[in-house]
């Protein structure tokens, strides 16, 4: 399907695109520390250049002119609205008394590593996947155990005997699942989720799931939570992590969720939990999140078709000019991964990609040993920055054929 910009979607883009250099963006302003070098272009860390919708500006302005930031409560109605938004839009049916809040879904894998595992137990993910869980794996003294996706004709597949040769052999003491999977792009489907849950269960391994990308649904592949696998058969032996950050460009409000179901895992983690950090709310998060599910479904219809056009772009592009390099197909998140290796090899591609291309990305290398030659791209940004980068590697790659 063809993506255009219509009237309409360009008016979103002008009304919602801000430029955010010199306002102490991570993502822009820390180019030179990162990467070296300040002048380029970057479409790295995973946050967007566009305004949360406007109801969370305001909600979050009539807090300000309120004056007071103390202590509060989870208000009723965030719970309320966020269980609505689960089951509208990916039929996730929540009880209130499941939820529990963290300042961030990172924030809850280490906690979740912690709480579910001890010293030097080993820990299974599949990479390449987004670093922060081999960082919290490593950096609570576990070992970190992958099962490698395999790279096909058919896109990223999992390679479920491994998976199973891994799981029998009964040192495995928690999966860490990345659904959507970042880098590679995959939605998994309910086949591919029950047949990970169903090997789980057999060999007593829990599952965390991290479903923070789960609004994100670029292609036509629909996401499906591990909660409503097997009409809910597995909820007791899952805990799911998300947050209305990644969907609404809220990052810095810390605030997240962790879903348990299982009634004697919340008393665990209730308990646990106490032991490594004692946190309140975060009330501004909190009230920018209630709005965002309440009144932020449009916005990001409208957000979803500016990324479709962004991967079309880019993959139109490369087809043109350099067709050998691949793309990985877009179901899920909005960072495609590509692959250079028909052209550039591994130690060449940062000196490639910054010096010769001007861009700032995240490495495959991050992500997993294995996947050296990828880099991947943010294209929840502005058309423009997408065209132009799109632009610089073609011309760039094309020079190397």
């Amino acid at each position: 399907m063809t993506i255009v910009l219509t009237p309409s979607l360009q008016e979103f883009i002008q009304d919602h695109l801000v430029d955010r250099q010199h306002t102490d963006s991570l993502k822009w302003d820390a180019l030179a520390e990162r990467f070296g070098d300040p002048s380029l272009l970057p479409l790295w860390v995973a946050d967007m250049e566009f305004k949360t919708p406007l109801a969370v500006r305001q909600a979050l302005i009539q807090q300000v002119e309120h004056g007071v930031f103390g202590y509060s409560l989870v208000p009723d109605q965030y719970i309320n609205t966020f269980i609505a938004w689960q089951q509208k839009r990916h039929q996730v049916t929540l009880q209130a008394d499941w939820l529990r809040f963290d300042q961030g879904v990172v924030n809850s894998l280490y906690a979740m590593v912690n709480w579910l595992t001890k010293l030097n137990d080993q820990v299974l993910i599949m990479t390449p996947v987004y670093y922060p869980f081999i960082n919290s794996i490593k950096d609570n003294h576990r070992q970190v155990v992958s099962v490698d996706l395999i790279a096909g004709d058919n896109g990223w597949q999992i390679d479920f005997d491994r998976f199973e040769a891994v799981l029998s052999q009964g040192q495995i003491k928690l999966f860490i699942l990345c659904s959507p999977h970042n880098p590679v792009g995959r939605i998994w489907t309910a086949t591919e989720l029950e047949q990970i849950l169903a090997l789980c269960h057999r060999y007593h391994v829990p599952v965390v799931a991290d479903e923070i990308h789960q609004d994100f649904e670029i292609g036509s592949q629909k996401f499906t939570s591990v909660l409503t696998i097997a009409n809910g058969r597995y909820q007791n032996e899952v805990v799911v992590l998300n947050a209305p950050s990644k969907t609404f460009n809220l990052a810095s409000l810390l605030n997240s969720h962790v879903i348990i179901p299982n009634p004697e895992w919340r008393q665990q983690y209730d308990t646990f939990i106490k032991t490594i950090h004692q946190t309140e709310n975060s009330l501004l998060g909190q009230i920018a999140g209630q709005a965002a599910y309440e009144f932020g479904g449009p916005w990001l219809d409208q957000l979803l078709q500016v990324i479709r056009y962004n991967y079309q772009t880019l993959t139109n592009t490369l087809a043109d000019h350099c067709p050998e390099i691949q793309v990985s197909t877009l179901e899920g998140t909005y960072l495609s991964y590509l692959n250079l290796a028909p052209l550039i090899a591994a130690d060449h591609i940062q000196d490639f990609v910054q010096r010769q291309c001007g861009l700032a990305v995240d490495y495959g290398r991050w992500f997993s040993p294995r996947t050296p030659t990828y880099i991947r791209l943010n294209l929840a940004t502005d058309p423009a920055i997408v065209a132009t980068a799109a632009e610089h590697l073609a011309t760039q790659l094309a020079l190397l054929r």
